[in-house]
């Protein structure tokens, strides 16, 4: 990963271990490139609801995805992503 793109993958991490309506709609995103078949894959729809600087971030680690072809804990993001899963996904908050 660019610096680019490493920052606005933490960007969009910070965002989704926030508690707000853009940090639902990222913590839908990401974990979706993590594991998609336990957590669910991404309405691209979802960026309608996402401001123009998220959105952005978003494409940018999309396109990076494209490109690295590596899982985030392999990138070694695991925990945030993990920590991500564990506050979205639970039974009190799905």
């Amino acid at each position: 990963m660019n610096p680019l793109e490493t920052a606005a993958l933490q960007r969009l991490i910070d965002i989704a271990q926030g508690d707000t309506g853009q940090g639902r709609r990222v913590a839908d995103f990401l974990p979706a490139w993590w594991n998609s078949a336990s957590c669910g894959g991404f309405d691209l729809t979802i960026l309608w609801g996402v401001d123009s600087s998220i959105a952005q971030d978003m494409v940018t680690v999309f396109s990076c995805l494209a490109r690295v072809h590596h899982y985030p804990d392999t990138l070694g993001y695991g925990e945030s992503f993990q920590l991500i899963e564990r506050n979205w996904r639970s039974p009190a908050t799905a």
